[in-house]
């Protein structure tokens, strides 16, 4: 029966990655193929033309690339179910089915995002990142399922690690949007936007609505964080060692706090800002990626 869910569970990843990769397919259809339409300049009566995209004409694309986002976040749900039910604990005991979960959040965040805001463009980015996390998971991390080490049999290994992959998919995806204004705001500076990104929501929007996303999720990193120093202390008798893995939770909080600092204290606006977010962003993939898998310490579960 083991052995069973645990090829479920590999055919649902498998499948939730084609349903991605025709996700992105549609969205690039989406953007490729949006009608163009040529408009009369106003300053001259002559034949000068501009040309725009017009999105109207690829709605029905948005919805089902929008929609195929949808099923494949349930194929991947499924499949990260599957893979807990095989080995008969929560799926977060190496790389691979932390790279599950992560690539799970970052589309939760995204699509629950999306409920809110029209944040469809940020859909090819969104499902390219998640076939190359799948895809990285599935060749070079992929571990065979195994019984949970001493130290993580606890209910804080549901609450902590929860609370830390819901606040990353948050995290990552206002990282991008920050990303997204610092590459509008460069284009704009050597004069018009290009034709494809007059679709994109204005700089400060984009500024409102990644600082938004971190203001929501920044208390309940800062409980994640707690969280993991009450479980070290049941786990090892200590609440805080200076683990290579605590060390990078406790600066990935610093610079979000200096974030939001910045912002509300000192009126950081705009590129600053966005640079800023980037950087305490950027403090969180090094903790998920590098210490997880060449770390050294009592963290090192990667299975690799």
């Amino acid at each position: 029966m083991q052995t069973t869910w645990a090829y479920l569970s590999n055919n649902l990843v498998y499948a939730a990655m084609g349903i991605f990769a025709l996700s992105f397919l549609v969205h690039a259809f989406e953007t490729a193929w949006a009608v163009r339409t040529s408009e009369q300049s106003e300053d001259t009566e002559g034949s000068l033309k501009t040309k725009t995209l017009d999105y109207t004409r690829t709605e029905r694309a948005a919805r089902i690339a929008t929609a195929l986002m949808v099923l494949g976040f349930l194929l991947l749900l499924a499949g990260t179910i599957a893979r807990g039910i095989s080995a008969k604990h929560v799926p977060w005991s190496n790389m691979y089915e932390f790279s599950l979960t992560g690539a799970l959040a970052f589309t939760g965040a995204y699509l629950a995002a999306l409920r809110k805001y029209d944040l469809r463009w940020l859909g090819l980015f969104v499902s390219i990142s998640v076939l190359l996390t799948l895809g990285t998971a599935i060749t070079l991390l992929y571990r065979d399922s195994a019984p949970l080490v001493p130290a993580l049999k606890s209910t804080w290994l549901v609450i902590h690690v929860v609370t830390a992959i819901i606040s990353g998919g948050i995290f990552l995806l206002s990282n991008v949007i920050a990303g997204a204004y610092l590459y509008l705001d460069s284009m704009e500076s050597r004069g018009e936007r290009k034709v494809w990104a007059k679709r994109l929501p204005e700089l400060e929007t984009l500024d409102q609505l990644s600082y938004r996303l971190v203001a929501f999720v920044f208390p309940l990193w800062t409980f994640s964080v707690i969280a993991g120093a009450i479980w070290a202390e049941s786990a090892w008798g200590r609440y805080w060692g200076w683990d290579p893995k605590e060390t990078w939770a406790f600066i990935t909080w610093v610079a979000y706090a200096a974030y939001l600092h910045a912002r509300v204290t000192i009126g950081w606006r705009g590129k600053r800002a966005a640079w800023l977010c980037l950087f305490a962003g950027s403090t969180f993939l090094f903790n998920y990626v590098y210490v997880n898998v060449w770390g050294t310490g009592k963290h090192t579960y990667s299975g690799l």
